[in-house]
């Protein structure tokens, strides 16, 4: 599962560096597939999915495609939340950019997120579901960083365990930049520390 991918042509591409291809896109796909069989498992009633902004999109929208296969039929819905801005390094405080529409109340939750580390963002998302009378709020991060939690919350479906390297792709970035690789790297040459 390793790589080198270059960037093409373009606007403003020439500033950009390879990124070292840690999961590639037909892993995403196949573990897509797993979760969305083990979430179908879990026998969700009324389900809701709660994408996380912005970085959860692109495993947001192809986990539930991955849904409708094993026969779910969730609503959807997104929350922009940060704790980032515009450093690499978290704050530690979450705000709500923006927040869900729908009722939650007596419907079981399917929170995705694209990299659970700190845990910060996720546990924030969770409890202000909970409290809102969700019946059941389940959790699935495509990656996770298991050392690196600041506060008590374990996902319940993974995608992948990762190193604690600074990652991009499948829509997540760095200053905007690299969402729409189709894989998670780590840029070559000062993928720093996340």
């Amino acid at each position: 599962m390793s790589g080198e991918a270059h960037e093409g042509s373009g606007p403003n591409r020439g500033e950009r560096r390879p990124v070292r291809v840690l999961f590639a896109a037909d892993a995403i796909a196949r573990r897509n597939e797993e979760m969305a069989a083990a979430v179908a498992a879990a026998a969700p009633r009324d389900l809701l999915v709660v994408a996380i902004l912005k970085g959860s999109f692109m495993f947001a929208a192809d986990l539930i495609r991955c849904l409708h296969h094993v026969g779910l039929a969730p609503q959807v819905e997104f929350v922009h939340l940060s704790s980032y801005r515009k450093s690499t390094h978290s704050s530690g405080q979450v705000e709500i950019l923006k927040d869900v529409d729908s009722d939650v109340r007596n419907r079981d939750v399917l929170l995705v997120d694209d990299i659970l580390e700190s845990g910060r963002t996720l546990a924030f998302a969770k409890d202000l579901l909970a409290a809102r009378g969700a019946r059941r709020v389940m959790c699935a991060v495509l990656l996770e960083k298991p050392h690196k939690r600041a506060v008590t919350i374990d996902a319940d479906f993974v995608g992948f365990a990762c190193p604690d390297l600074f990652v991009v792709g499948y829509g997540m970035d760095v200053a905007h930049a690299y969402r729409e690789l189709p894989f998670v790297g780590v840029i070559a040459d000062g993928g720093e520390p996340h």
